[in-house]
């Protein structure tokens, strides 16, 4: 089975040894985002819907880049600096799935990568 890289600059690089997707056997994994804005490489913002927005739209955007959508996505996993940030993520994150949503894990972490508030990953599947 051959893989393929994923890589946009319409999302943050990534900040490690990791790539933003990769796409193999018919599904896309795109690894956790932060909320990094990528024309200024800053946080989105200093509240949770802001970083939420942030991170689902560089999901979105590497999605993009293999000519997928939000509506390919299939699971998520939240992770939350803050559990009591559930109910203001959860606004957001509804504007991005319509219709069946993806299967999704939440919850709370005792740290994220460079302070974040929050950091989403994703799975699509590739028809």
């Amino acid at each position: 089975m051959k893989k393929k890289v994923l890589a946009t600059t319409n999302a943050p690089a990534a900040i490690g040894p990791y790539s933003q997707g990769i796409r193999v056997g018919g599904f896309v994994f795109v690894s956790g985002q932060l909320p990094i804005d990528p024309a200024t490489g800053e946080f989105a913002g200093e509240d949770i819907a802001s970083q939420t927005r942030q991170s689902l739209a560089n999901i979105q955007n590497i999605l993009a880049s293999d000519g997928l959508t939000m509506a390919n996505v299939v699971k998520t996993t939240v992770l939350l600096k803050n559990i009591g940030d559930f109910g203001a993520m959860n606004e957001v994150y509804a504007t991005f799935f319509e219709g069946e949503c993806p299967a999704r894990a939440a919850f709370e972490v005792a740290a994220i990568p460079k302070g974040a508030l929050v950091e989403i990953e994703a799975v699509a599947y590739v028809e």
